[in-house]
Parts: structure tokens; C-alpha cells; sequence
């Protein structure tokens, strides 16, 4: 039965022909195109690592490619990465890929569409896409999905995380959190955010109350990879071990900061 189509070089001339209709001078959207292409390669490593076939290795790097495009609307919409604060992306990104709408159906872009509809190979290919894109970003992976569809989920989940370390530690606190450095530098770790890193598991966004707690919050995507090499690209790329020995003017949030190390050293430790 023949295979969903993915030619990669079509699909990063379409994603490069889609974003430069956006503003490059903002320092939000040069970031998140770049961060598409490093999560699309991160996924690639991982399916690499899992042995796949081409065409499933191909997969979890178009995906990669498409987990984000919501994010340039969000952007020029609202100028914000918080989706509790503009969109959810994800939804967007499906409905923006797969809606049936003037500006919505964007996925024909990328890939050929032509006899999905009748091969169930192919049929299934995009709902794995679909639903990839959008748990993306979700606390949990929705029930119900079928083993296969999981895996592509979580490929691309973990693809984004080790990307999101990059980002946090290269990109000025400004632009990421919306606030002022002297804000960052002097906040406290609230108490209900250092309760869940220690019990090592993802932190919910309601929780989140002070600048730093993003900083704790992104770490605790470390307790939250799913596949072997996801853990030894964390420790490649030292951005974790950066984050882990953040400089708080705050004394409190420099004592938070030792124990929030030495539960990170039990994963990440050499």
C-alpha cells in the first residue's frame, strides 16, 4: 500500500515560503523559526534512535516542522508566547493545517493529499499528524491514542522540550517571560511550584506565579523525557546544567535553587 509522500526539501521551501510573510525583525518570530528547524532535527535523532523505518523517521521530522506553525499568528496577533494569555497554538496549528477555510487547509502545502481518502496507510499517517501536533504542548497526552500514534506524540513532545532548554538559555529573559530583568533576578520560587519539581513531574501553568518559577518550570521538562536519547541530548547540550546554576539575586531563590540541583543531579549526572 503506497506511503504518505515526504519530500523534505518541499517542505522546508513551503515553511519558508509561509514565514516570510511574517516580521523577521521581530526577535519572537526569528526564534520560533529556528527552533522549528532544531525540533524537526531533534526528532529526526530520536527516530534514529528508535530504529525506525525511513518513512517513520521522515514522519517525526515533518512533524517537527509543523508542530509550531500556530505559533506565527499568535505572535503577530498578540505578541505573546502565552497561550493562556492569546490562543491555544496547537488548535490553531491544526486548524490552520487541516480547517477547511480561505487561509486553512495549509497541509496540501507540504505534502500530496491525492488519494488519501482512499489508502488507509496514508489515512492514518495524517491523523498521527494531526494528533501529534496537537499534543504537542498539552500537560498530558490525550487517552485513547493507539501505540503508534503515542509514539510520534512523544517523539516530537521530546524533540520540543530539548529545544526549549536552547531557547531559554540563549534568548534575553525579556523576550521570553515579558518582564524586567531586575523582576527575573529578584523573584522568589513560589512554594506550590517547588512542591511539584520535587516530586518530579511536570509543572502545571496555574501554578506558576513568579518570573523564576518559568525557569523551575521549564527544568522539570527534564522528568518528563520519554526516550533514552532524549536524556544523553540534555546532557550533550548543557543547557539543563545552565539553567540548574541560575544566579538569583534573591538569597531565598539561591537556597531554593541548591535542592532544585541536587534532585536534577540524580538525572543528569555524568
Amino acid at each position: 500500500m503506497e506511503e504518505l509522500k515526504i519530500d523534505r526539501e518541499r517542505i522546508k521551501h513551503k515553511f519558508a515560503e509561509y514565514t516570510k510573510h511574517y516580521d523577521i525583525k521581530d526577535e519572537k518570530i526569528r526564534l520560533k523559526v529556528k527552533h522549528t528547524y532544531y525540533v524537526a532535527d531533534l526528532s529526526d535523532r530520536i527516530a534514529h534512535s528508535l530504529e525506525l523505518s525511513k518513512h517513520d523517521i521522515d514522519m517525526a521530522w515533518l512533524i517537527g516542522m509543523l508542530h509550531d506553525v500556530g505559533r506565527f499568528e499568535q505572535i503577530r496577533k498578540y505578541g505573546t508566547f502565552s497561550d493562556a494569555e492569546s490562543i491555544d497554538h496547537a488548535v490553531y496549528a491544526v486548524k490552520l493545517l487541516f480547517g477547511s477555510g480561505v487561509d486553512e487547509g495549509k497541509i496540501c502545502d507540504y505534502i500530496d493529499m491525492d488519494g488519501v481518502d482512499n489508502n488507509i496507510s496514508m489515512a492514518e499517517d495524517i491523523s498521527i499528524i494531526k494528533s501529534a501536533v496537537l499534543n504537542h504542548n498539552t500537560y498530558r497526552i490525550e487517552k485513547g491514542l493507539d501505540k503508534r500514534t503515542q509514539l510520534f506524540c512523544n517523539i516530537v513532545r521530546d524533540a520540543d522540550k530539548l529545544d526549549i532548554f536552547r531557547v531559554i538559555c540563549d534568548t534575553p529573559i525579556e523576550e521570553i517571560y515579558n518582564v524586567t530583568t531586575d523582576e527575573f533576578m529578584n523573584s522568589e520560587v513560589t512554594e506550590k511550584v517547588m512542591e511539584a519539581f520535587k516530586e518530579k513531574c511536570a509543572i502545571l501553568r496555574s501554578l506558576k506565579k513568579t518570573p523564576v518559577d518559568n525557569i523551575v518550570s521549564h527544568l522539570a521538562l527534564v522528568f518528563e523525557l520519554v526516550f533514552p536519547e532524549s536524556i544523553i541530548i540534555a546532557k550533550e547540550q548543557g543547557y539543563v546544567k545552565k539553567l540548574m546554576n541560575f544566579k538569583s539575586n534573591n538569597e531565598k531563590t539561591l537556597k531554593q535553587f541548591e535542592e532544585i540541583r541536587s534532585i536534577m543531579q540524580e538525572i543528569i549526572a555524568d
